[in-house]
């Protein structure tokens, strides 16, 4: 236990460190001048190498690199140029905004995927296997951000049944304390249900989208391992022993795909959790992906880059506690 204890942590440890190295060699080589970001182009040849050497710019590659560990291991994310806030205090304002968004999103996919799965895969050839895989071809094909404008535009603009972009109405705004930064459970917790409900109902139509992208992929993946299950020989076995069909396939043949369901729930929840760029920025939802877009757009890089780290120590999170639920869900894993 511990040989793998440490070999656990070693990996970590150089996934981290490649994580930093990728980011810091992305900062360097974007074609954005992180100097003129700070100075502007109207500066002076001295201001601007002053601040080129303030910035540690004109030290070798490597002493640059060692410099950026020592601030990120220190938990010192630099300063936006934008807010002028320190990055982490940013991310940590933004983020829980797509965790609300994501959650909710992955929820609803994988409640709806996994059944609409296995009901093509029982029906496999049939008319609603067909029906089923259209359906979630078309949410898996059709671009993200043109299914949130046509939402945008026929349940906001033309129906009035959801509100619109954002977050809340203005009228609501800041009638709450941030405990956790979850609208929907801030709200809840100060009593305040006209909150509440109005939150939820800027959530219905972008969590609807991502959902039915999440939904679309989960299922096409369910599908494909029920398939691979019910050709197997201990299917046409428990058949032959009388049991039901719904035992057979709810239970059996569903039952020994959770591993790899579980590896396709993480990498989709992984995917939203990293910030939704099209999804947040069609309905201007405040979260990590609009965050790094604005970012980017304003050449803050040290924005973008404490967004990058985040946003791969979510993979690394989300990996590490989907390869603990084997050992929960299969006992052959431990």
């Amino acid at each position: 236990m511990m040989r793998r204890g440490l070999s656990l942590t070693t990996q970590i440890a150089m996934t981290f460190l490649g994580l930093l190295l990728i980011t810091f060699l992305i900062g360097r080589v974007m074609p954005i001048d992180p100097v003129l970001a700070v100075v502007g182009d109207q500066a002076s040849e001295a201001t601007y190498r002053a601040v080129y050497q303030d910035m540690g710019l004109d030290q070798p590659l490597y002493k640059q690199f060692i410099s950026y560990l020592a601030d990120i291991f220190s938990g010192e994310f630099g300063t936006s140029r934008v807010t002028s806030r320190p990055v982490l205090e940013d991310i940590g304002r933004v983020f829980p905004a797509t965790l609300e968004l994501a959650t909710l999103a992955t929820i609803i996919g994988v409640g709806f995927g996994i059944p609409v799965g296995v009901v093509a895969a029982t029906h496999a050839g049939r008319w609603p296997d067909y029906l089923l895989r259209v359906f979630g071809l078309f949410g898996f094909s059709i671009p993200i951000f043109w299914l949130g404008l046509m939402g945008l535009a026929l349940f906001y603009g033309q129906l009035g049944w959801v509100s619109g972009p954002g977050r809340l109405d203005i009228y609501y705004q800041n009638l709450v304390p941030q405990v956790s930064g979850v609208l929907l459970i801030d709200s809840l917790i100060a009593g305040n249900l006209e909150v509440f409900w109005n939150a939820l109902n800027h959530l219905i139509l972008p969590v609807s989208v991502l959902a039915y992208h999440s939904m679309a992929y989960i299922s096409r993946m369910t599908r494909s391992f029920m398939l691979e299950q019910l050709g197997h020989e201990y299917i046409t076995t428990a058949r032959v022993k009388g049991l039901s069909e719904t035992r057979v396939v709810w239970r059996h043949a569903l039952g020994n795909i959770k591993i790899p369901m579980i590896t396709v729930i993480a990498l989709s929840y992984a995917t939203l959790l990293e910030g939704t760029v099209l999804t947040e920025t069609v309905f201007s939802w405040p979260g990590l992906g609009l965050y790094i877009t604005n970012a980017l757009l304003s050449a803050d890089m040290n924005a973008v880059l404490g967004g990058t780290i985040v946003v791969g120590v979510v993979f690394v999170g989300v990996n590490l506690l989907s390869d603990s639920l084997y050992r929960f869900v299969d006992p052959r894993a431990k």
